[in-house]
């Protein structure tokens, strides 16, 4: 099963910029230093978007639970990297109670 809604997924740019690619963040950080040394910088964040968008949101949902906040899926799949290297990633997606299209709301390396 795909992600529902998956055409009109929403990856907001500041979730990549402030929290996924952000060494600093006190929950995001060491995600950041990961995707960091995948070859993804703050400053070229839509490449990041695009490698999820591409890998992501054409592979199958392999989770799928029920939240106080909505709906939440995960896809297990790689993200290609800008070194070259592909990076197992899970991409947690949550449609939000009385909303229709489908957020980011994470990556975890897997």
């Amino acid at each position: 099963m795909k992600l529902p809604n998956w055409e009109y997924a929403i990856i907001e740019s500041g979730k990549l910029t402030d929290y996924l690619l952000n060494i600093n963040h006190h929950r995001g950080g060491a995600k950041a230093h990961l995707l960091i040394r995948c070859g993804y910088t703050p400053e070229n964040w839509q490449q990041l978007e695009s490698d999820i968008r591409q890998s992501h949101l054409s592979a199958d949902v392999d989770r799928v639970r029920e939240t106080p906040y909505g709906r939440r899926y995960e896809i297990r799949a790689a993200l290609p990297t800008p070194i070259g290297e592909p990076l197992m990633v899970r991409t947690v997606w949550q449609i939000d109670i009385g909303q229709e299209y489908p957020r980011l709301i994470t990556i975890v390396p897997d």
